[in-house]
């Protein structure tokens, strides 16, 4: 019996890896009737069937450090959210929409700000020292002519790392680079709308070096938060916690109470306004949700 790490799934035939040799796996029956399945990222149990075939067969999954539903993923330590600068231009929401789910499932977050060279420094530094001031890694990166590319690999050692974000801003490309290679699928833009085109249709993990995986995800064109109560929606806004303290009630929504500490912290400048409105936008959508 081996233990490994599952790279990929297609068809219900997965790719083990096992002390730097792949397999070709099934899963047992017995999965299915626990109603569980492995998916990328799982850390399994396998038996060899045929080594010369490099076959096997999945016995056992091990206890899993987190599972994400969307793309099936799990034991991820940490998500890249890449964010275009421009073609598509920055999706702000959906980011905070990331890092709010992030912060749910206790995953690190690291923000790529790609594809610098398109647009003026002066909105890309805006962006930066907003998520830096709460505390996030932020990273300016041109996948192209590989900017960035260097630092961001750093911390990438030692972590399960999802790559995440809409079509077309540049997660495949980024991957390509720090791979060296080309082995992931180039988005593609339409010129029409300006909108990335979905390629990657998989999770598949690649190996950086020993104990160090990334992901290329399907690409994002909406973002499910479900699994995040909106009652507990500022809880996940990392800057917002420390306020909510201070709200006069217990169930404050931070929108439309007074003497709420969130909304007092926003008139004294010390959280983003447009965070903040995001927040209310991100809320409200949410409780139109719940009718």
């Amino acid at each position: 019996m081996l233990k490994g790490i599952v790279l990929s799934n297609i068809s219900n035939l997965y790719k083990v890896e096992v002390n730097n040799k792949v397999y070709d796996c099934n899963a047992r029956g017995i999965f299915k009737n626990n109603e569980i399945s492995p998916v990328s990222g799982d850390l399994v149990e396998i038996d060899i069937t045929d080594e010369e075939k490099n076959a096997g067969v999945i016995t056992k999954i091990e206890e899993r450090k987190n599972y994400i539903k969307r793309p099936k993923m799990a034991n991820l330590s940490q998500i890249v959210f890449v964010i275009s600068m421009k073609l598509p231009k920055p999706d702000m929401e959906l980011l905070d929409k990331q890092l709010a789910y992030a912060e749910f499932m206790g995953i690190k977050p690291v923000i790529c700000l790609n594809k610098i060279d398109l647009e003026k420094e002066e909105k890309i530094n805006h962006i930066y020292e907003i998520y830096t001031k709460i505390g996030y890694t932020v990273i300016k990166t041109d996948a192209k002519d590989k900017i960035g590319v260097v630092e961001l690999k750093k911390h990438l050692n030692n972590n399960i790392t999802a790559f995440s974000g809409n079509s077309g801003v540049g997660k495949s490309s980024l991957i390509n680079a720090l791979l060296k290679e080309n082995i992931t699928e180039e988005g593609l833009i339409s010129k029409k709308n300006k909108r990335g085109k979905n390629t990657t249709t998989q999770v598949k993990l690649y190996k950086i070096d020993e104990n160090s995986y990334i992901a290329d995800t399907p690409g994002f064109s909406t973002f499910d938060i479900n699994e995040i109560e909106k009652k507990d929606l500022a809880k996940f806004f990392k800057e917002f916690n420390q306020y909510i303290a201070y709200c006069e009630y217990g169930d404050c929504s931070h929108i439309k109470e007074e003497n709420c500490g969130i909304k007092k912290a926003l008139e004294e400048n010390e959280i983003s306004k447009e965070r903040y409105e995001r927040y209310c936008k991100i809320y409200e959508n949410m409780k139109e949700k719940d009718y």
